[in-house]
């Protein structure tokens, strides 16, 4: 205990808690004032063309965080330490904000707003105390994961020249080699992650945001913008700009920078790094969603109270950052293991599969909610057993469910840095690393590559996501 003490109580601890409390309590403001904005004039205005915005809104969401970086800092020295690193991680992940609020705002019930009106409240009034109150527990929960994404990031942060938690960590273990230290600092981080986490009760809200009569629901009429039409068409714009123009720009940039020599170089290791890259996808998918489906059965099927603890309590891997998750493997394995499995590809796929079991159990658990329960007591009434139920209705019912789990893990493994460069076999790449090996040496030319092809691979699930919601809402005003 003194010697966690003493490795704890000192100044750079203090300097590491400064840095990473300021920072982000401004990311995580700032989100949430620019996530909800967008999101209300995306959803609740006659913002022109709002239906086709929702799609590049979130886009960035998808896209790493230290891609995002490197097209900023890349091409502007003043994109460096505190200043940079709000910029940035505020481009980076704003749509955590704005995709809870766009659906709080679509499900919201009118009436509420309506009767405020009716009692005299202006416009300013009611948008601040229905409006707001209403998407209250959307916007506590988007800054929940900010906050537990800037907790998390260390690629960012590392390029931007911002020491925090994650980056002294990753120096002291795989740098400085003082495992001691990087142990201290890895119990500090996860009890700040615990405790953004504990925050989640807050997000719940209390209160009723959805329409509370019988009937059809009914959708709320745009607001007409008026003389703020154009600003805010120019406000939207200029943020998918910021946060997509920027570092699509930066990578067509360097690759014409560097011309033909630096994209043949590059062809070579881009095919050998995307290979890897996509076998440790599909490992640790296939792992997660079949290890996800009888956590989902569980909590779904034959609910309980220490089933309901099971379930809940996997979702504690949300605190751990992947540096901590990494380092604890690679120390479990030189500690206890002699080094048996230290930078191997089956370890590598482990430490995926523990850091985005959450995300596959979320999916599975939609996917099972879908297929109903009366159909399994059907087949069961006609004879099936309960593995043959299982296999020719639940699984046929949930079926895009878990297609759509697989590929949420699979498309955060192709953007996951920090475990990576821990636990990568040696003379091995995945698309996140080779582009961390260019860009850190300076040639980034060679890194521009990756990161186009990292962006347009994280483009696709969020396209899909905003059609989804394009096509939700479409079906709503519809149907009303």
């Amino acid at each position: 205990a003194s010697a966690v003490a003493h490795l704890i109580f000192r100044p750079l601890t203090g300097s590491l808690l400064w840095n990473t409390v300021r920072l982000t309590v401004a990311v995580t403001v700032a989100c949430a004032v620019i996530g909800t904005g967008a999101a209300w004039c995306v959803e609740r205005t006659d913002l022109p063309g709002r239906r086709a915005w929702a799609v590049p809104v979130v886009v960035p969401l998808a896209i790493p965080d230290f891609v995002v970086s490197f097209g900023w800092h890349s091409l502007w020295t003043w994109a460096q330490g505190f200043r940079g690193a709000v910029i940035v991680m505020t481009l980076a992940v704003y749509p955590l904000v704005y995709l809870p609020v766009a659906a709080s705002l679509r499900s919201a019930d009118p009436g509420q707003e309506e009767v405020a009106r009716s009692l005299g409240s202006g416009r300013v009034r009611t948008f601040a105390r229905i409006t707001l109150g209403q998407a209250k527990g959307a916007i506590l929960g988007g800054s929940l994961l900010v906050a537990l994404v800037l907790l998390a990031e260390y690629g960012a942060f590392e390029l931007l020249g911002f020491q925090t938690f994650t980056t002294e960590i990753f120096t002291e273990f795989n740098l400085s080699f003082s495992v001691p230290a990087a142990c201290a600092l890895s119990l500090v981080l996860v009890a700040l992650s615990l405790l953004v986490l504990a925050g989640e009760g807050l997000a719940r809200g209390r209160g009723q945001a959805a329409r509370l009569g019988a009937g059809a629901q009914r959708v709320s009429p745009p607001l007409r913008l008026g003389r703020a039409t154009w600003p805010a068409v120019a406000a939207v714009a200029a943020l998918v700009l910021l946060a997509l123009g920027v570092p699509v720009a930066a990578g067509f940039y360097w690759i014409f920078a560097g011309g033909t020599p630096s994209v043949t170089l590059g062809t070579v290791s881009m095919l050998n790094a995307a290979w890897h890259t996509a076998a440790y996808g599909v490992a640790a998918g296939v792992i997660d969603t079949l290890a996800a489906l009888p956590v989902a059965l569980l909590a779904i099927r034959h609910t309980s109270r220490v089933r309901r603890l099971l379930e809940r309590s996997t979702y504690l891997v949300l605190a751990m950052p992947g540096v901590v998750i990494g380092f604890a493997l690679a120390y479990f394995t030189e500690r206890y293991a002699a080094g048996a499995g230290y930078q191997t590809a089956p370890l590598l796929v482990i430490c995926y599969a523990i850091m985005f079991f959450p995300l596959a159990l979320t999916g599975v658990k939609a996917a099972i909610a879908r297929a109903p329960a009366s159909l399994d007591e059907m087949s069961r009434s006609l004879g099936l057993g309960r593995l043959a139920t299982l296999r020719r209705v639940t699984l046929r019912l949930a079926g895009p469910g878990l297609a759509a789990a697989f590929c949420l893990v699979f498309l955060s493994v192709v953007t996951e840095l920090t475990a990576t460069l821990l636990l990568i076999p040696t003379g091995m790449q995945t698309l996140a690393t080779q582009f961390w090996q260019y860009e850190t040496d300076g040639s980034y030319a060679q890194a521009a590559p990756f990161a186009l092809v990292m962006i347009a691979i994280a483009a696709v699930p969020s396209y899909v996501l905003g059609r989804f919601f394009d096509r939700s809402a479409s079906a709503r005003t519809t149907t009303g």
